[in-house]
């Protein structure tokens, strides 16, 4: 069986104002006084208004779910003594006047200094969830599966509609802000490892990158763990879509595995047109209509579960199935955690919203 881990990243909100508040220092610091945090389970992000959680490795859905339980509480409670509160959205309901000042290290304040706009307007949180690899080699494998059904999970983690208060329109308005740096999006297809490695080297001596961790691909290699590592979901609401979504990106992972050994031979995506799905998907969320693996326009709620077709042998391997599918159909009932903040928008107002996606 495939082990995981999921990273999320939260903002940290006024409770009053609902508007960013730097203070990211202070929530860790409240955070070590709890006795069941280890030091790498919660960090500072790139901006002081940010903090971010990795589980432990994780044998089993169930395992992932009670860390990920664990460290909201947790980081909650620290958020909770140091005087503001966390928010598991892709974006901020408000913003401040101000920038949100970036968390002081040489890697973040260096990448301030060539892309300053860039960086201030990068108050955007994210889900990424890592799942064991055999080998790098395999791994690139697996990415080049794996990168077709990425539009699919961009729509339906969709969690970002907000941005300085207004309503951007989009669905997951993170997916955009991201697309602005050099090297973003969807994955291209590579040929190997070698050719991996290449395109990354020639990236270095461009100047594109200063270091691997600016490769924002939303699919890409772990250099830290011997993980795939999937960046391209919005941090969910909830805990079980979070979990959900966990399922599902292990069995894409061991799909592709198998289908690598066994499947039939792979016809890349033309990387153009997985952009232009990966924008629709965007923009639209499940509302309408999703641009398939195929480049065919289809009911996104099909797209969807030709998605769960697609991992049903990997989820049912593992456990999995009742579990996600579940919550996918749940999903596809009550919509994307978007379409959950624009209803209580318009219903209750920008404070309502916030208490939505401030809820432990």
């Amino acid at each position: 069986m495939l082990t995981l881990g999921i990273e999320e990243e939260y903002l940290l909100l006024d409770p009053a104002t609902a508007l960013p508040v730097p203070m990211a220092e202070q929530v860790c610091a409240a955070v070590d006084l709890e006795p069941v945090v280890h030091e790498r389970e919660i960090q500072p992000e790139l901006l002081q208004a940010q903090v971010e959680v990795a589980t432990p490795v994780c044998s089993d859905l169930a395992e992932a779910s009670r860390h990920l339980l664990r460290l909201r509480h947790v980081v909650s409670s620290a958020a909770k003594r140091a005087g503001c509160r966390i928010a598991a959205s892709g974006t901020a309901p408000r913003a401040g006047l101000a920038p949100v000042p970036v968390t002081r290290s040489a890697r973040y304040l260096a990448m301030h200094s060539v892309a300053p706009q860039l960086v201030d307007e990068q108050l955007v949180n994210g889900m990424h969830v890592h799942v064991a690899i055999p080998d790098r080699e395999v791994g690139v494998a697996v990415l080049n599966r794996v990168r077709p059904w990425l539009p699919v999970l961009v729509a339906m983690a969709a969690n970002s509609p907000m941005w300085h208060g207004q309503d951007t329109g989009f669905a997951s308005w993170r997916t955009v802000v991201y697309s602005r740096w050099p090297v973003s999006g969807p994955p291209p297809h590579f040929a190997d490892l070698a050719d991996y490695e290449e395109r990354i080297q020639a990236l270095f001596v461009a100047g594109a990158i200063t270091d691997r961790g600016q490769l924002y691909w939303q699919a890409r290699l772990s250099d830290r763990y011997p993980t795939i590592e999937v960046r391209c979901l919005d941090v969910q609401l909830r805990v079980d879509d979070a979990v959900m979504f966990a399922g599902i990106v292990r069995a894409l992972v061991a799909t592709a595995i198998r289908d690598e050994k066994t499947g039939p031979l792979l016809t890349p995506c033309t990387h153009e047109l997985l952009s232009a799905s990966n924008w629709h998907a965007a923009r639209y969320g499940l509302d309408g209509v999703l641009v398939d693996p195929e480049g065919r326009r289809r009911g996104a709620e099909a797209v969807v579960l030709a998605l769960l077709g697609h991992i049903g042998q990997a989820l049912e391997e593992a456990g999995d199935t009742r579990q996600v599918s579940a919550l996918v159909h749940r999903l596809l009932r009550r919509g994307t955690p978007a379409d959950r903040q624009r209803r209580v928008l318009a219903a209750d107002g920008i404070r309502a919203l916030a208490d939505l996606i401030t809820e432990p």
